[in-house]
């Protein structure tokens, strides 16, 4: 597949992303977004939900893989793409790694708690049985302005 292709597919698909995290926004959950893609057919979308379920476990990248595991009727999704808003935090990526996810497409980066590139490199550890391919950055900016929308918004309220 051409490399414009694959671009093109992983744009797409993150602005489904982006619609889930904007839907999570308006719920005043923090807004990220996962969309599961299967050759090139959506499994799952699911976002934030820490706050209306009271989980730390409910993160976008855990639901959306939870329910392609129900809609497969497997724990393994091998040959699925991961895209989602922002870098996944270390229970994301170890959900990711356990669930062999393919390939992981995500936007913005996550100097704070990001377990893909920015603080550990867990789906590249080649210690770990499996490994996961990862591009970073699609749509960055419009996921980081989701971000900081708001909290910004966050810190008003607080006030």
């Amino acid at each position: 597949m051409a490399t414009t292709d694959v671009l093109e597919k992983d744009n797409y698909f993150m602005m489904l992303a982006i619609d889930q995290a904007k839907k999570a926004s308006s719920l005043d959950e923090v807004p990220v977004g996962a969309v599961l893609v299967c050759d090139d057919q959506v499994i799952s979308e699911a976002f934030n939900k820490r706050e209306a379920l009271q989980l730390a476990g409910a993160h976008a990248e855990v639901l959306a893989i939870g329910k392609a595991n129900q809609i497969k009727k497997s724990w393994r999704l091998v040959p699925c793409t991961l895209y989602v808003t922002l870098e996944p935090c270390s229970m994301c990526a170890g959900a990711i790694l356990n669930s062999r996810i393919k390939r992981l497409v995500f936007g913005a980066r996550d100097p704070k708690a990001g377990a893909v590139e920015s603080l550990y490199s867990l789906l590249s550890d080649s210690r770990l049985n499996h490994q996961v391919e990862f591009v970073g950055g699609v749509e960055e900016e419009k996921c980081s302005v989701l971000l900081k929308e708001f909290f910004t918004q966050l810190r008003q309220k607080s006030r």
